[in-house]
Order: C-alpha cells, then structure tokens, then sequence
C-alpha cells in the first residue's frame, strides 16, 4: 500500500479552505469575499442536488413562463434562480444581482446591502435538462464603489473590472471552477462530503488545441472569417491534420471542456444574430476571464472581450475564446478583412 498516496488524500482542500488561503494573502481583507463565495458554493450544492433528482421530482416539465429572453422557462430554471438570488442576498455581502431570469436588476434591501455586485446565469444550458446533457450555473462579481447610492451604471462596467469568476458544472460529477484572478483552480464535490474538493490546481490552457466548437447549423449566416477559419479547420493548407468538431450546446459544458483539452469555442454573429447570442454580463465576462487566467484569450471579432463596456443589462456580443494561438488566428482573419475594406 501506498501510505504516501494515502496521507495526501487525506490532506483534503476544500473550497472554503482554499479560498481562506487566498484571503490570507490580503492582509486588509475583512473576509466578506470569503463569506460572499461560500453562499454561492452553497447555491451550487443546492442546485446539484435538485439537478439530481430532477427526472424524479418531476422538475423537468415547462413552467408555463417565458424569462426575458423570449426562452420557455424550465420548472429548475425558476428554482435555481430563487435560490441563488436568496443565497446571495442572505450573505449580506451584496448590493445589485443581475440574472439571466429577471428582466430588471435587483437591488438588496439597504439594511442587507455589501460591497458586492453579482452577475449570474442561474441555470445554462436548461434546454438540455431533458436529455441529461451537461449544464451550469455561470458567475462574475465586481466590487460596487458605493453601496448605498448604487445605480444601474455601478452594474455596467467592463470585464477588466472583474474580481472573480467561475462556473459550477452539473454532470457526470458536480465540478466548480473558480479564479480570483490568481489562476484557475476546479474541484469537484465529493457527495459523501458535501464538500467541493481541490481536483484540478492551477488549470491551464493549452497554448494551441485539436478542437474547434461551433454551431455548424449557422454557417449559411456567418461572417467571411469565421466561414474562413472553419474551412481553415476542416481542410488546412499547411500539411496539418483537421481538428475535430465538438459542440454540445451547453456553454458551460464547451468551455470546460476548451479548458481543460484546449482548442476554441466560436459564438459568432451572423446575419440572424448581428450582435451573437451570449450574454455579456454572465456568459462572455465571466468565461472570458477565466480562459485569460488560464492563459488563453477571448475575442469578440473587434477587441479584447474584457473590454466591452455593455449599455445594457443583457446586451450580447459575439465570442471566440480559447487557446491562445488559436484565437491568434481568428484575430489575424479579422484583421485582414478589416484592412481589406
């Protein structure tokens, strides 16, 4: 036997524990950031289980509601949506949440208010429920200047504003991927524990991948670059070998798995989205931060997608993100049609 592999397993990081090493590293730090990731790990423990027993629970069927995307909303939509608004509001650490579900932001009760401004997609992905498909909660947090005069302009900063980000994935295992702007780190929840465990330390991407993911269904309606990049991936010219396709259609899903294989995930614009489909404030920021400090890099088809400054709370904007040579590529498409105009 093993006593060494033994003792180490036994060594066990938590996520809490993890993170109060972090805080550890900011002296003047009071602990609310702390205080404020542990309620969100707790929504994430809540909405794993209720995602577990959704096919029993009967949880699976329409709730007869639309959310403000025009999206018939699922009966664990609405569910993951109470709980991580109740949970973030309970930690007393936050002043203004922006949700995927709800049309306008929400501002905490004065007596409840924190420094923290949380942006969240309570469940992506839900259109997979059915067919268990992989899906997820996605978070960023920015740091509000003034909590009691907050406004909806304190909401609409730029990426490069951001404190932290991450996803919680619920599939074959629970796993949360996290960066506080110190790398990324995932870990996975041992059911026996009811604890997120340290699983995957300092995730970085690889510098170029095999993979490309895309909605190929969109092709008649894409752009000049991303049509040529696609071609460049099935048929390339330099002697290379074809990069293989894979595309689940859960954004959480192909992310962590661009994370972890490499490659690029492509949400282009397109003559039927002119802006792209994914939302800035909770689908682009929060993955495209993650995928910097991962080492990769995330483009919108202009700039660096971090520094988009939205005007609306649920402005979208098109996305390629992923290894960096990669993206180094789709850059270098864009580019060239640019100085060809």
């Amino acid at each position: 036997m093993d006593h060494a592999a033994e003792a180490q397993r036994t060594d066990l990081m938590t996520i809490t524990r993890h993170v109060l090493n972090e805080q550890g590293r900011h002296p003047e730090s009071r602990g609310d950031f702390t205080i404020l990731l542990s309620h969100i790990v707790l929504g994430c423990k809540f909405v794993a289980s209720a995602v577990n027993k959704a096919g029993l629970a009967k949880l699976i069927g329409l709730a007869g509601e639309t959310n403000v995307q025009g999206e018939e909303q699922k009966k664990l939509d609405v569910l993951s949506n109470e709980v991580f608004v109740k949970a973030l509001v309970s930690s007393g650490r936050t002043c203004v949440l922006v949700s995927e579900e709800n049309e306008e932001a929400i501002f905490v009760d004065p007596a409840l208010r924190g420094k923290y401004c949380v942006c969240f997609d309570p469940l992506d992905g839900s259109s997979n429920i059915d067919c268990g498909v992989s899906i997820g909660t996605i978070f960023g947090i920015y740091m509000i200047k003034d909590k009691d005069n907050v406004t909806l302009g304190d909401v609409l900063q730029p990426g490069t504003n951001m404190l932290a980000a991450g996803y919680c994935m619920y599939g074959s295992s629970c796993t949360l991927v996290l960066s506080t702007g110190n790398g990324v780190n995932g870990f996975t929840l041992d059911p026996s524990l009811g604890e997120f465990i340290l699983t995957h330390p300092n995730i970085k991407v690889p510098k170029k991948g095999k993979i490309y993911s895309v909605n190929e269904g969109n092709a008649k309606n894409w752009d000049g670059p991303t049509a040529k990049y696609v071609e460049k991936c099935k048929f390339p010219q330099d002697g290379s070998s074809p990069k293989s396709l894979r595309y689940i259609g859960s954004m959480v899903a192909d992310i962590h798995r661009t994370l972890l294989y490499g490659g690029i995930f492509l949400y282009p614009a397109d003559q039927k989205s002119p802006n792209g489909k994914l939302r800035v404030l909770y689908e682009v920021f929060p993955m495209s931060f993650l995928m910097e400090q991962a080492g990769g890099q995330a483009f919108t088809g202009k700039q660096r997608a971090l520094e988009l400054a939205p005007t609306k709370l649920h402005e979208r904007s098109p996305i390629f993100l992923g290894s960096y040579d990669d993206v180094e590529e789709i850059k270098a498409l864009y580019a060239s049609e640019a100085s060809a105009v």
